[in-house]
């Protein structure tokens, strides 16, 4: 991004100079890194659960929390970014994802891993906010090439993803696998300038309704894990209790303040339901397939973590293909609908046949291929439909909470798979898992572009 880029706060982004496909490349790469915080950290995991005590089914944690705390950072940021400009976002997240970092390198028991994960993706987040806010605001003739750029490069992330973790883990430490979302700091001097040009509403942010929606959120996936975390009868139903009444006030809170974190217009438009409904299945489903095949393969077939590395590559590389055909066919407003709906249906078909054949290798990783692919067109398809349809003074928070709702589905998907691997064994939770991207699939078909909001 050139210093003559017209980014305006509530207008519109050209980068002439540069190049539509370079400006996304450039936010990309700032985007890109956060998916090693799932892809080679879920390669990484059975080395985590040799080395730090605890159940190993409790190292699901350090995926589940990671999820978590990086779909609410993506939101709350992605507010931030409307409210304060996209520099303040860029500047706070690398603190935090520096600190994060430090906190991961030197957690000496799981518990301080896991707290560590949760600060590394709330810096992990701020990131992804304000490559989305960025990415959103492109001008409908430039749109096209920078999504495909933005999309091929993120799925390049993806698809380098399962090596690197398989090598850093190898021949350096699985510490310094938990900690690759920090190379997004790489790109900030690159996209710094362009984000202080996009300067913010200075409108306040709606703390309460972020706070509601966070412990909604965060307290469902603790029911989901109570078998695994051994909650006991009377937490269990203070538990259920407090999801129940974060639920009830986030809804009051929509009906009382239409403008607030959560926006009225935008929980009750139809497309934007759908798509964050359908890449929660895909979502749900990769990451359940990350925490999963690692271990499957590593402990039932005896593979090393380089050669799950080295076997799931050609999936994610695909996905970087597929981005760019989707970038094409999303101008044609069912194409990229279409393609993803296929994806996400052979992702559920053969993820669930792993399940049933008892974990057998070649469903694990053509299971594994079909996710990655369906993950990187759903971050082109979807992202492309969400900024067609949303007023751009409110898209950093439409695409904030759009993948808050993709990383809720992955912490679902992940601790799903954990909670059931106990009782049913890790092929029957990845079975189960399955039924998450066929309903992605499903719904996928019904996904429409219109222009609901405008």
């Amino acid at each position: 991004m050139h210093s003559n880029v017209a980014l305006r706060s509530r207008g519109a982004v050209r980068s002439p100079e540069l190049g539509a496909l370079a400006t996304g490349v450039r936010l990309g790469a700032l985007f890109g890194p956060s998916v090693f915080g799932v892809t080679a950290a879920g390669v990484a995991l059975p080395s985590v659960a040799s080395a730090l005590p605890g159940a190993p089914a409790t190292t699901i944690w350090v995926l589940t929390v990671h999820a978590l705390a990086l779909g609410v950072a993506t939101a709350v940021f992605g507010r931030l970014a409307d409210a304060w400009g996209v520099r303040c976002t860029l500047l706070t997240g690398s603190v935090v994802l520096g600190l994060g970092a430090l906190v991961c390198l030197t957690a000496p028991s799981l518990q301080a891993l896991v707290v560590g994960r949760f600060v590394l993706a709330t810096g992990s987040g701020a990131m992804m906010a304000a490559a989305l806010a960025l990415a959103a605001s492109i001008e409908p003739d430039l749109r096209a090439k920078v999504l495909a750029g933005f999309g091929a490069t993120i799925a390049v992330f993806a698809g380098s993803a399962t090596l690197a973790g398989g090598l850093v883990t190898e021949l350096v430490t699985w510490r310094a696998t938990l900690v690759l979302p920090v190379l997004s700091l790489a790109a900030v001097p690159l996209c710094l300038r362009a984000a202080t040009q996009r300067r913010g509403s200075g409108q306040p942010v709606d703390i309460l309704g972020a706070g509601l929606l966070a412990v909604a959120g965060t307290t469902v996936v603790l029911l989901i894990q109570a078998h695994t975390l051994a909650l006991a009868p009377p937490l269990f139903a203070a538990t259920a209790l407090l999801a129940a009444l974060a639920a009830a006030a986030l809804a009051w809170r929509v009906r009382r303040a239409p403008e607030g974190f959560l926006p009225r217009a935008l929980a009750a438009d139809r497309a934007f339901v759908l798509a964050s409904a359908t890449g929660f299945g895909v979502f749900g489903g990769l990451f359940g397939a990350m925490y999963a095949v690692p271990q499957l393969l590593v402990n039932a077939h005896g593979w090393s973590v380089l050669d799950v590395g080295a076997a799931l590559l050609p999936g994610a590389v695909a996905g970087a293909a597929l981005a760019r055909a989707a970038s094409r066919l999303a101008a044609s407003r069912l194409g990229g609908h279409r393609l993803l709906a296929a994806l996400a249906t052979a992702f559920a078909i053969v993820l669930g046949l792993a399940g049933l054949t008892g974990a057998a290798i070649v469903p694990l990783i053509a299971g594994t291929f079909f996710g990655f692919a369906a993950f990187a067109v759903t971050q082109v398809v979807l992202t492309n439909q969400i900024s067609r349809s949303v007023p751009a003074a409110q898209r950093g928070a439409a695409m904030g909470l759009l993948n808050l709702a993709f990383l809720t589905g992955g912490a679902v998907g992940s601790a799903t798979a954990g909670a059931l691997s106990r009782p049913l064994g890790l092929p029957a939770a990845l079975t189960c898992v399955a039924v998450l991207p066929l309903v992605a699939g499903a719904l996928a078909f019904r996904g429409r572009t219109g222009k609901t909001l405008r």
